[in-house]
């Protein structure tokens, strides 16, 4: 490879400097449900540290906190409600296979 082409791949890269995920005023309790809710998934699992962009300290204090609002009903434990419609399970019973006997 020659040099233009390695240029060519370093410029294409580009550097976003995202904001912190928490602010320094911001209180992480079981409460603040808006600042819980940013480290939930579309089915109610926790997003790991990595993808959050947290310290290790403040992924403890956020998990802490959401697994405190799950016991105070605040938070659903699972977010699968399209899961438990009737028209979906009448869907997925009525597509199974059946024996064919010999």
């Amino acid at each position: 490879m020659n040099k233009s082409k390695r240029l060519s791949l370093k410029s294409k890269r580009s550097f976003r400097r995202r904001l912190p995920p928490i602010q320094s005023g911001d209180q992480i309790d079981y409460r603040n449900m808006s600042l819980i809710s940013r480290f939930i998934s579309e089915q109610g699992k926790i997003i790991s540290r990595r993808v959050n962009r947290l310290t290790l300290k403040q992924q403890r204090l956020v998990t802490i906190a959401i697994k405190q609002a799950r016991i105070l009903s605040s938070l659903p434990f699972l977010n699968n409600e399209k899961q438990f419609e009737k028209g979906e399970l009448v869907a997925r019973t009525t597509g199974l296979r059946t024996r064919k006997k010999k």
